[in-house]
């Protein structure tokens, strides 16, 4: 009886760098690609793109004609995002850098690579900062990736006054701000979440081509006006009569709670202290400390 054979593995490095060399190179190309705003031309070739992942196998799952193939437009994915992604089908690996890495977990998660997209995650995770939060939480919110989110809620949570200065925050979607207002561990004083607040919906009103009290209406019920001393009160009701912004009721909720000395009074006017909120006088009257 012949005895089973006996699987030998040769050096790894090699196997690796030899299949390297092939991405991006046309020789024995059979699939071009347009990425990006830029356009730029890429280089690939069918059979390895379908036997190692399923989207390009659907994508490219028809012969090509004969003569010179049209070339597969990819607009979304930007050039250097798209060449790692490249690089992790052809080799396993893939070199990310802090300035791409979310455009390579975008391309990730669309094309349905779960281990380049968890080998970006854990990189993110390690390299996150004031000024890649906010563009990590929206990715994180946009796709449903539960440990980033939570760990960016986190990190702006004790970096929150400099998260609110970055041009990510401005850039933020509703629901992804959200999460953040609805927090109580923001490291931030009410009256600074509220002009924050006003900046952001500016921002959106400029990009929308909408009324800014429109774009705010989803996310302004979180701000907690009744923190605000009467002065600041009342210098908000002044401004937002200039520029609306803030459900005129909301504001006439955060009044009784000055009126009547109670945090309890006005459910829809929440009254519990954040971390970061600085001393009122008033504060001694409300109900609901912070938890």
């Amino acid at each position: 009886m012949e005895t089973p054979g006996l699987i030998v593995h040769g050096e790894a490095a090699p196997f690796s760098t030899a299949l390297r060399s092939l991405v991006n190179n046309p020789l024995y190309s059979d699939v071009r690609f347009v990425v990006g705003q830029e356009r730029q031309e890429v280089f690939a070739h069918r059979c390895l793109l379908a036997c190692r992942c399923n989207f390009f196998q659907r994508l490219l799952g028809s012969e090509p004609g004969p003569g010179v193939p049209s070339p597969v437009v990819l607009s979304t994915v930007p050039a250097e995002a798209f060449l790692a992604v490249l690089e992790f089908l052809y080799t396993n690996s893939a070199k990310l850098h802090r300035h791409s890495v979310l455009e390579v977990l975008t391309a990730a998660v669309e094309y349905g690579l779960e281990e380049l997209r968890e080998l970006c995650l854990q990189f993110v995770m390690k390299v996150l900062d004031v000024e890649l939060v906010c563009e990590a939480l929206q990715i994180a919110v946009s796709f449903g990736l539960g440990p980033l989110q939570e760990r960016c809620v986190a990190f702006i949570e004790a970096h929150s006054q400099e998260t609110l200065r970055t041009r990510g925050f401005l850039e933020l979607s509703a629901p992804a701000l959200l999460l953040l207002l609805r927090s109580d561990k923001l490291c931030v004083d009410e009256a600074e979440l509220v002009l924050a607040a006003r900046s952001w919906a500016r921002v959106g009103a400029a990009v929308l081509e909408r009324p800014a009290a429109e774009v705010a209406a989803p996310v302004v019920r979180e701000l907690r006006l009744a923190l605000l001393a009467p002065a600041e009160l009342s210098a908000l009701e002044e401004q937002n009569r200039r520029e609306p912004l803030i459900p005129v009721e909301q504001i006439v909720e955060a009044w009784k709670c000055h009126a009547l000395r109670r945090g309890d009074v006005a459910r829809g006017a929440p009254c519990r202290r954040r971390r970061g909120t600085l001393p009122r006088e008033h504060h001694r009257f409300l109900d609901l400390p912070f938890k």
